[in-house]
């Protein structure tokens, strides 16, 4: 009975410390389970803050782009004296929201990207009414130059304008006997690396800008003298590419008004003179075949195409 009861205390001190091992053990893989899932939890936040902080930035970039095609717009409108108010409102929204130090979240930026997006229209909107604005400017100002003109210099006006008839009589025929050769189509990438038009395709990711250049056929009975020399990109459904904030224009084709493109004025001097133009579309080209036309003066003197897939 003694030599029992003396050993029973020490089995039961065992059994405490293999408890307490074990739940030592629990609690080293608990600790480890949590630090691992804490590890997951804090590289998944970081990465979608690194993912944010990048879509914040390009939304930066192309908030400033649409803010100065706006106020390229704006200053066009205004010096026409056109009404400005809608454009100033959506630009100081434009700069209100640029201006923000707060990070956005994913569905802001995805809301104020489409937003954004809704603005193209808009500035084809504006576009059309400073081609309109000029027009009427334009004829204000010479019906306010009839009314001030007195009947002798409306004479003058009169023979004047029919000696420039004949000038430009003279002038159409010419530039119908011009001749674009060696035209060359080429692709300039955003690292100005550029492509010839071959037989392949360009691909929008290759054109950073078009550059078309050509030289003027040697023509012995055309007098020498200014020409104003027009490039007209047409897209596959034949309508001009142009973007007035660029320079481009309207200019008259066999009494028909056209948009060119790109517009250079020269002095014709009979050297087969080499000319280059550039053009930056400033958003993709549509897939299929595009055709560049040149014209001098208001007759079409050559032609190529390329192919964008």
């Amino acid at each position: 009975m003694n030599t029992e009861f003396g050993n029973n205390p020490p089995e039961k001190k065992d059994q405490g410390k293999n408890i307490i091992i074990i739940v030592l053990v629990l609690l080293v893989i608990i600790s480890g389970i949590k630090l691992y899932t804490d590890y997951i939890d804090r590289t998944k936040k970081t990465e979608e803050i690194l993912l944010l902080s990048t879509e914040n930035n390009d939304l930066n970039k192309r908030l400033d782009s649409v803010t100065y095609q706006l106020d390229l717009r704006i200053q066009e409108i205004e010096k026409l004296g056109g009404d400005i108010e809608a454009l100033q409102e959506v630009r100081d929204q434009l700069i209100a929201e640029r201006n923000t130090s707060r990070q956005r979240s994913s569905s802001e930026i995805s809301a104020l990207n489409a937003k954004i997006n809704s603005y193209n229209g808009l500035m084809q909107e504006k576009d059309q009414e400073i081609l309109e604005l000029r027009a009427m400017n334009q004829q204000l100002f010479t019906e306010n130059q009839d009314l001030k003109t007195t009947q002798a210099e409306i004479e003058e006006e009169v023979a004047q304008l029919n000696i420039q008839k004949e000038d430009l009589q003279a002038k159409v025929t010419v530039a119908s006997a011009l001749k674009a050769e060696n035209i060359e189509i080429a692709a300039i990438n955003s690292r100005g690396k550029e492509r010839v038009e071959t037989t392949k395709d360009f691909k929008n990711r290759q054109i950073e800008r078009i550059k078309v250049s050509f030289n003027l056929a040697d023509n012995q009975v055309a007098d020498k003298g200014p020409r104003n020399i027009y490039v007209q990109v047409l897209a596959p459904n034949e309508q001009p590419i142009f973007d007035v904030a660029k320079g481009s224009g309207t200019f008259m084709v066999e009494g028909v008004e056209e948009f060119y493109t790109v517009k250079q004025d020269i002095i014709f001097d009979n050297t087969e003179q080499e000319l280059t133009f550039y053009y930056e579309k400033g958003s993709d080209y549509a897939s299929g075949t595009h055709e560049v036309r040149i014209f001098v003066d208001d007759y079409q003197v050559g032609s190529k195409t390329f192919s964008v897939k």
